[in-house]
């Protein structure tokens, strides 16, 4: 029997694999396509994910194809500087396109071990006590412990569960795909920069060698949002918008998106579990969703390796909905404040230059920026230090940095005290003397995502915060 099926190879899927396989979990990703997709919806990663691949070791990969961007902040058409003093060590997001993201999250997870079939199409999941059964669209079935749907907002595994996806359906569309244009540069330049005057859900911005990733209004909602637009559909609407066509041609990819918010009720239905697209859909305004996806692997990954590996405490498995469906919740109506921002109307104008002069006071731009960077989640672990349920900013240590002690996805303990100890859970918990100028508390637990989940220096308050995440001790 299979550990832990994933359905879907997307960001979301391939981070989880690789969170497993860092366990030793026995892992089989499906993948419906035959090959990697061309298409680029997730523009790069913010500064949280930015934190995930350095605790993983991973961020050196990306920043040598990709560039690093802090310039400003983007939240509903709104440009600003980013603020002084982000609670992060990495003030930065990496312009990683979504192709290269899967590339280098299936390197890693292929490293690691991890199984990945491509054009495997699930068909049917059903569950019972001892396991899932999936059927593929061949007729052959497969058998695993555990099964993860990261299969996308039109989800087979959410459906076949009969989880509701509440929310509110498309009302506006955008077309978005990548092409090559023939117009002049400097002409492309000063035609879109007019334009965004009034139409914020427009823009061509240059990949090199003439091609330009291209966004532009959609004439209606289509009936088949499933099937991809045409060339001529992006060259009506271009010269709606703009006057003019640019002399597109030569699509690489094209694709349509809508407003539609969306929420999966459950995260958890027994012995399968949604993360990414197949929980959530939202605006890709922000640029939130493939990070989103990403970040809901990092909270499962140790934790269903936890269950797979024997040590698991009660409740584990069942926080990964409780800390992650109220981060969704909030992603969803940050998007939707944002799509009525990006309005035409004399309303949303006159609501965006008042947006615009909130966020000139620091506070307002360091909370609008934590938000969608994601550096600001805390989950409820309830009363205690203002740290807890935090996730811990990178800190230098006099041998190093705290981030490369987390490369193998364990608890850690940094004990700044030399008192202490996690003997009896030192198969899971990593334990650390050392000392940062960075941190004003003794000691820290921390969780393989990184989360604070105690703060103190009492041996004995420790030893009753250690089972609560890291089950009994071994004997």
């Amino acid at each position: 029997m299979i550990d832990v099926i994933i359905a879907g190879s997307g960001p979301t899927g391939l981070m989880l694999a690789g969170e497993l396989r860092l366990h030793g979990v026995n892992v089989v990703v499906l993948e419906k396509l035959t090959a990697p997709t061309k298409e680029s919806r997730g523009q790069g990663l913010h500064a949280r994910s930015v934190e995930m691949m350095d605790q993983r070791g991973l961020l050196d990969r990306f920043l040598a194809v990709s560039e690093k961007f802090s310039a400003g902040g983007l939240f509903g058409g709104i440009m600003k500087p980013w603020p002084d003093r982000l609670d992060t060590a990495h003030p930065f997001g990496v312009a990683a396109s979504q192709p290269v993201t899967e590339r280098l999250l299936n390197e890693r997870a292929l490293e690691l071990g991890a199984e990945i079939r491509r054009g495997c199409e699930v068909a049917a999941v059903s569950q019972d006590e001892a396991g899932v059964t999936v059927e593929l669209a061949d007729g052959t079935q497969l058998r695993s412990r555990y099964l993860v749907g990261c299969d996308g907002g039109r989800s087979l595994v959410r459906k076949q569960l009969g989880v509701g996806f509440t929310g509110e359906p498309a009302t506006v569309e955008t077309l978005l795909g990548e092409m090559r244009a023939t117009e002049d540069p400097a002409t492309i330049a000063a035609v879109v920069e007019e334009a965004r005057k009034t139409h914020l859900r427009f823009g061509l911005t240059p990949q090199g060698d003439g091609m330009y990733r291209i966004v532009v209004p959609a004439a209606e909602v289509a009936e088949d949002r499933a099937a991809a637009p045409t060339l001529d559909d992006f060259k009506q609407q271009l010269r709606a918008t703009a006057g003019t066509d640019f002399g597109v041609h030569s699509p690489r990819w094209l694709s349509r998106f809508g407003d539609a918010t969306r929420q999966a009720e459950h995260y958890r239905v027994g012995r399968v579990f949604l993360a990414g697209d197949a929980a959530h859909i939202h605006p890709p305004t922000g640029g939130q969703g493939l990070n989103l996806g990403a970040q809901d692997a990092f909270n499962l990954g140790w934790k269903l390796a936890a269950a797979v590996n024997g040590w698991a405490p009660q409740g584990l498995l069942d926080s990964y909905h409780v800390e992650r469906h109220p981060v969704g919740a909030r992603v969803l109506d940050n998007t939707r404040a944002q799509i009525t921002l990006l309005g035409t109307d004399a309303g949303a104008t006159a609501l965006r230059e008042l947006f615009s002069k909130l966020m000139d006071f620091e506070e307002v731009n360091r909370y609008v920026t934590e938000m969608i960077t994601a550096v600001g989640v805390s989950y409820d672990f309830g009363e205690g230090h203002e740290l807890l349920g935090r996730r811990m900013r990178d800190v230098g240590l006099k041998r190093g940095r705290l981030y490369e002690l987390m490369h193998e996805g364990r608890g850690l303990l940094l004990d700044q005290t030399d008192r202490l100890s996690v003997e009896g859970w030192a198969d899971r918990v990593d334990h650390v003397v050392d000392v940062s100028e960075e941190l004003d508390v003794p000691a820290v637990l921390l969780r393989p995502d990184g989360h604070v989940a105690w703060v103190g220096d009492n041996q004995q308050d420790l030893l009753g915060h250690l089972p609560k995440w890291f089950g009994t001790p071994a004997s």
